[in-house]
């Protein structure tokens, strides 16, 4: 099996379709991880990926002002990985949406590994000053 048979988002030959309204997980696509794959991985190699998406916007929840951030994304896959154009089509989704910015962060960590079912995983969202008080949420999951 190819690793990218089956995904929607990326190559389908037609413009992009992007929704900014709410975020919205039906978004996210999984792609089979090469390291839980033998052929591709013959020595049992261990794989972390690490993901910085810089351009990341939501809303305050109360005054409706946007707030701008990186959202940083470490995980260990188990035999899924996230496809990344269908993760920043994701992450566009929270653009007009209202929310703080813990409550985003374990948002985003829930939906990931709903999607992947990873060995472990950390969202962190570095957020712009606001009041000039930086906040850094982190959310971690752990298989148990």
């Amino acid at each position: 099996m190819e690793l990218h048979e089956g995904l929607k988002t990326l190559g389908e030959g037609k413009a992009t379709t992007y929704c900014y309204d709410a975020p919205d997980a039906g978004l996210l696509e999984w792609f089979p991880s090469p390291y839980a794959n033998p052929e591709l991985n013959p020595c049992g190699c261990t794989g972390t990926l690490h993901i910085s998406c810089p351009e990341f916007t939501c809303l305050c929840p109360m005054t409706g002002q946007p707030d701008f951030g990186t959202i940083i994304i470490d995980y260990q896959p188990d035999q899924r990985c996230v496809e990344s154009k269908s993760l920043k089509l994701y992450l566009g989704s929270f653009r007009m949406h209202g929310e703080f910015h813990e409550a985003g962060v374990n948002r985003i960590c829930n939906d990931l590994v709903k999607l992947m079912d990873p060995v472990w995983l950390r969202v962190k969202g570095e957020f712009t000053p606001r009041g000039g008080i930086p906040f850094w949420p982190t959310a971690e999951y752990r298989k148990a």
